[in-house]
């Protein structure tokens, strides 16, 4: 019977040990990720090799881990990770593969930490799945913060963007070469609104129409006012109306929607402060009557 129950068990760990080589075998066959050179992706993975020197190292990394991913069957994730990239302005370049690769290699880094210190420190272990989640989730969270901060950043910029539009177009020019020249004249070409009206422009040299460039752009920035502005071009476009006090009004109108949100947030902010100072005048009549009530309650106030 021992014999028999020896004989399974090496059995199973003779199929363990093949299975864990042929899937080893198999990643190590598979091809390492190219690296983008052209388009929007390729100009941003050169500039993240150029400027960050972390990503330098771990890039060739990511790039070989992100291949074992290329076949990952689950098309919500990859439009997920798809639409987070493209809301972070194709962020260093990656891939919906590499972004994959990042999480995994996250993972399996704060989970080894997790893991070191658990033997060595005596943390429950516990711990370490709760790191190797958190692992996975950070690359997410840090794309989708990047996208949020660059909607935001695009919002604060439309207004003046759209007035200088204004007034190159009222000055002769046309809807695309006053884009050309706010791009051209631009004192940061990394600034994420004039990165995304260069977008428009390429596409619009590639041969797209007017309608899809911008929607194109809202769907990249997907906030109330890109949609606006979207909408209110295509119909000015539609109904032959000229362009150029289309956007003074757009620009007018997202300045004013700025004026008002800034008002709620202050009206938010004084009742937000009630709780805060309610706390503050507990603790000065705390310590106001604290002294009374204690030399009451140890014989009176030693008056005769």
């Amino acid at each position: 019977m021992s014999a028999a129950v020896d004989l399974l068990l090496a059995a199973a760990f003779v199929t363990v040990v093949l299975g864990i080589s042929g899937v080893a075998f198999h990643m190590a066959r598979t091809p390492m990720l190219d690296r983008p050179r052209l388009g929007v992706r390729g100009v941003k993975r050169r500039s993240a090799l150029a400027t960050s020197g972390v990503f330098t190292i771990v890039e060739p990394a990511i790039r070989f881990v992100g291949s074992w991913f290329q076949h990952v069957p689950s098309r919500y994730l990859r439009s997920m990770a798809r639409r987070a990239l493209t809301r972070a302005g194709e962020h260093l370049g990656l891939s919906d593969d590499e972004l994959f690769a990042i999480a995994a290699l996250s993972a399996l880094s704060l989970g080894a930490f997790a893991a070191a210190a658990s033997s060595l420190l005596s943390w429950p272990r516990v711990l370490i799945p709760l790191a190797c989640v958190l692992g996975a989730i950070a690359p997410w969270l840090r794309v989708q913060a990047i996208g949020r901060e660059r909607a935001r950043t695009v919002n604060r910029s439309l207004p003046s963007v759209l007035e200088l539009a204004a007034m190159c177009m009222s000055a002769g020019l046309d809807f695309p070469g006053s884009l050309r020249r706010i791009v051209s004249s631009a004192p940061d070409s990394r600034e994420p609104l004039i990165e995304e009206l260069g977008r428009v422009l390429q596409e619009l040299d590639l041969g797209h129409t007017r309608r899809s460039a911008l929607q194109r752009l809202a769907i990249r920035v997907p906030t109330d006012q890109v949609r606006e502005l979207a909408s209110a071009i295509v119909q000015a476009e539609t109904k032959g109306s000229p362009l150029g006090p289309v956007l003074a009004i757009q620009a007018q109108t997202q300045r004013l929607r700025r004026s008002i949100a800034a008002e709620e947030i202050a009206s938010d902010a004084a009742l937000m402060l009630i709780g805060p100072m309610t706390l503050i005048f507990l603790c000065v009549i705390v310590l106001l009557l604290g002294p009374v009530v204690v030399r009451l309650m140890t014989g009176g106030l030693g008056v005769s």
